[in-house]
């Protein structure tokens, strides 16, 4: 690991500042700690986010929750209002990574590196939540443009996120064993604007399949979803799965999401 300086800011506005001058971030770590032992990223100052406490707590407002961006994945898993009003947000939490992950991952440090097999980009595009930044907010499907690559300005940090509370919601993943990771995510939500399928895993990003949410408009059922043909052509192929493999658990993982919301 390379020489840095360690910056720990009280306030949104000075890690501002510290960023704009060309520091990094540093919210959890889980990423950004491995790379520079790896010495594939070497930043010469870092913010610690740690000490603001702007940027955590969790609160619901109406058919709203609103989560800190230092929220770590625990504290959402763990979260009364988050369990009771949002459960599948907090399955998702729970099941991230392991125990050490989730105790010191956070929520915005996860979507804002927009890694194409996390989970919780696939919630906020799926549940079409706002991210509340230090500039703006900014709607769900503007904000992933793609491969580790978001629409945050280089001085901009993602201060909260607002969920829209769904009537039902769920997430369903194959873990990928040797990383913890999803080899294919899908998570599902239906409110009063329609059903939102979002996909994590398989592709160059998070991505909404527009033809499961068509046809789950139509009929939300099981069998309306395993009628959509998935194509296979965009999707990832590696070690792990081929592309036809990803196409199925995308179809499969969908029928099993429909089926839970039903009960």
């Amino acid at each position: 690991m390379y020489a840095f300086t360690l910056e720990r800011p009280a306030t949104v506005a000075d890690a501002v500042k510290l960023v704009a001058a060309g520091a990094k971030p540093l919210a959890g770590g889980q990423t950004l700690l491995a790379s520079m032992k790896l010495r594939l990223s070497a930043p010469e100052q870092l913010v610690d986010l740690g000490d603001i406490k702007e940027l955590t707590g969790i609160k619901k407002d109406g058919n709203t929750i609103t989560i800190g961006a230092m929220s770590r994945h625990l504290d959402v898993a763990n979260n009364a209002d988050v369990k009771a009003a949002f459960p599948a947000l907090a399955d998702l939490a729970s099941r991230i990574g392991d125990r050490q992950v989730r105790a010191m991952g956070t929520i915005g440090g996860s979507v804002a590196n927009n890694d194409p097999a996390a989970c919780y980009p696939s919630a906020v595009l799926g549940s079409g939540a706002t991210v509340i930044t230090s500039k703006r907010e900014i709607a769900a499907d503007d904000f992933f443009l793609g491969l580790f690559t978001t629409a945050l300005e280089e001085d901009e940090l993602i201060t909260a996120i607002r969920f829209p509370i769904p009537k039902r919601a769920v997430y369903e993943k194959l873990r990928q064993k040797a990383s913890n990771f999803p080899l294919v995510g899908v998570f599902l939500t239906q409110s009063d604007s329609g059903v939102r399928v979002a996909v994590t895993g398989a592709g160059n990003g998070v991505f909404r399949h527009a033809g499961l949410e068509d046809a789950l408009n139509k009929s939300f059922t099981a069998a309306a979803a395993a009628a959509v043909k998935i194509d296979a052509s965009d999707l990832n192929s590696d070690l792990h799965a081929s592309a036809a493999y990803r196409a199925n658990l995308i179809s499969v993982l969908t029928q099993r999401a429909v089926t839970r919301a039903l009960g």
